[in-house]
């Protein structure tokens, strides 16, 4: 598994965005990569997923549920019945996925506001159905298929907390992130 850095001056020039790029080759791979970032979550944490269906997603969540201490015999699947499921770990992890919400007059009802920023992390599944009322500090992630087994996986820094966790995790040594290169890209 590969990645790139980037840094991206929007046309303001006061917003800076920072995103890591990454290449994962099989669901081990994209579920290693989300147990990672999980290590470096805190309390009121907001992780929101963007891709199309079987992109990886809930591989990725299963990954990052693990690297905040949920038990690996707890089974982390998507929640697209109950909206909202809770696991417990060194935090709790509220996994949401709001691909069955009609609107986001919907959000209210199943509670999702409630634990934005809250004693936990959030992850957000199909977050483009909430994209007008999120709050402007999150990591996206998005995950966009090549093929069968290889997704690019780009996460995004919006706000300062998370320009400061992705620089954290770029400069963690580890062998995925051998690869490292450097760029900007424009605006």
């Amino acid at each position: 598994m590969g990645h790139t850095w980037c840094t991206s001056l929007c046309a303001d020039d006061r917003h800076v965005a920072i995103a890591m790029q990454y290449m994962s080759y099989s669901p081990i791979e994209t579920e290693s990569l989300g147990e990672q970032l999980g290590r470096l979550l805190d309390e009121g944490g907001i992780v929101c997923l963007y891709g199309d269906l079987g992109s990886g997603k809930t591989v990725f969540t299963k990954g990052l549920a693990r690297g905040l201490g949920v038990p690996p015999e707890a089974v982390v699947r998507s929640p697209s019945f109950i909206f909202i499921q809770r696991y417990a770990g060194r935090m709790p992890v509220y996994h949401a996925d709001l691909y069955r919400l009609e609107g986001v007059q919907e959000v209210d009802g199943i509670g999702l506001r409630d634990i934005l920023g809250g004693d936990g992390v959030a992850v957000i599944e199909w977050a483009e159905k909430l994209e007008a009322s999120l709050p402007a500090e999150r990591l996206d992630v998005t995950l966009q298929h090549l093929d069968e087994d290889t997704r690019v996986i780009t996460l995004e820094a919006e706000g300062a907390r998370y320009r400061h966790l992705l620089d954290r995790w770029r400069h963690q040594p580890s062998d995925a992130k051998a690869n490292n290169t450097s760029g900007i890209i424009g605006p």
